[in-house]
C-alpha cells in the first residue's frame, strides 16, 4: 500500500469581508485567492489539493448577497443564497417551479444546507443542476468587480470546461431571470447512480401554451452531456406551433439523438446520447403531466 492520501488543506491567509465592496478590492489585490461561498466544491477540492490558493476570501459575511425577491417583472436571487432557502422559497415555487424540482435532485438536505447558487454556478460543474435551469431560463448572471459592475447572458457564461467567463478578481452577485409566463410547466428529470450522485445526463423542461393549446414556448436544457450546459433548439423548434401530443414528443426527443456528447469514465458517448433521447421524453411528459406555474404580480 502506498501513502495515505492527503485530506487536509494546503496553508492559506484567510480573509472574512463584510460587503461585497470590500470583498471586491480583496479579490482585485490579492495574487492567488480563491473566493468561497458554500464550500460544497472548493473545500473538498483544498483537502484534496486539487486547487492551492494563497488566500481565501469568505463571502458568508456579506449579507447583501442572500436574498431573494422580485424587481420590475423579473425574478432576482443574490449569489450567496442558500440552495435550501431557494428550493423552500414559495415565489420561487409558484413561479419558477422548475427551480425546486431540480434541486430536490441536488445532492442531500444537508449539501443543500450550505450550497449556494453562486457556488454552483461559478463551479460549473457539467452535471449541475442549477446551470441548466438557468439555462433554460434564459437568465442574467451580474457581476461585480473592481471595474464596476457587469451583467452578463446566461448563455456566454460557461467559457470552457468548469470555467466561468469572469475575471479572478470578479465576483458574481446575483443572477435573475424573467419567469416563463402563468400556466406554464415545468420538469426535471435526471440520470444518477445513487440518490445524491451528480447525474449522468439531466434534463431542465419548460413549456408553455397558446389559448389554441399549442405549444407556444418551449426550452429544453440538458445537463451532462457537454462541458456546459446544451440548448436543445431542435427539439423546442420541433415542439413550437403543435398539440403536444405523444408523436411530437418523440419526435422531439430523438432530435437529442444528434448531439455532440462528451466521454468521460462514468459513460460513452453513445450512452450519454442514449440517455438525453430517453429523458427528454420523460421530462416533456412529466411537465405535460404536473400543474402550471402562477403569474407575477
Amino acid at each position: 500500500m502506498g501513502p495515505p492520501r492527503v485530506v487536509k488543506p494546503p496553508p492559506f491567509r484567510y480573509h472574512d469581508p463584510g460587503t461585497l465592496e470590500e470583498a471586491v478590492a480583496l479579490g482585485a489585490s490579492l495574487d492567488n485567492a480563491k473566493f468561497l461561498a458554500g464550500g460544497q466544491s472548493l473545500m473538498p477540492m483544498l483537502n484534496m489539493r486539487y486547487v492551492l490558493p494563497d488566500h481565501v476570501i469568505d463571502l458568508n459575511r456579506i449579507p447583501d448577497l442572500s436574498h431573494i425577491g422580485e424587481a420590475a417583472g423579473r425574478l432576482v436571487i443574490g449569489a450567496m443564497t442558500r440552495q435550501r432557502d431557494i428550493e423552500r422559497s414559495d415565489l420561487l415555487h409558484r413561479h419558477c417551479p422548475l427551480m425546486r424540482k431540480a434541486l430536490m435532485q441536488v445532492g442531500h438536505p444537508q449539501t443543500r444546507n450550505r450550497g449556494t447558487i453562486g457556488g454552483s454556478l461559478c463551479h460549473l460543474d457539467p452535471a449541475a443542476e442549477l446551470p441548466a435551469v438557468l439555462a433554460a431560463l434564459d437568465a442574467t448572471i451580474h457581476v461585480a468587480g473592481p471595474d464596476g459592475a457587469r451583467d452578463i447572458p446566461m448563455t456566454g457564461f460557461p467559457a470552457f470546461y468548469m470555467t466561468p467567463a469572469i475575471g479572478h478578481d470578479e465576483i458574481v452577485s446575483a443572477v435573475s431571470f424573467t419567469p416563463w409566463p402563468a400556466g406554464h410547466k415545468s420538469a426535471f428529470v435526471e440520470f444518477a447512480r445513487r440518490p445524491g450522485d451528480f447525474a449522468i445526463v439531466g434534463v431542465a423542461a419548460l413549456l408553455d401554451f397558446g389559448t389554441d393549446g399549442t405549444v407556444n414556448r418551449a426550452g429544453i436544457v440538458l445537463a451532462g452531456v457537454g462541458p456546459a450546459p446544451v440548448r436543445c433548439t431542435a427539439a423546442e423548434e420541433r415542439l413550437t406551433r403543435r398539440m403536444p401530443d405523444p408523436d411530437g414528443i418523440r419526435s422531439a426527443a430523438l432530435t437529442c439523438a444528434d448531439l455532440e456528447a462528451m466521454e468521460d469514465v462514468h459513460a460513452s458517448p453513445s450512452y450519454r446520447r442514449h440517455l438525453a433521447v430517453e429523458l427528454t421524453s420523460r421530462a416533456l411528459r412529466s411537465a405535460l403531466a404536473g400543474p402550471g406555474a402562477g403569474s407575477l404580480v
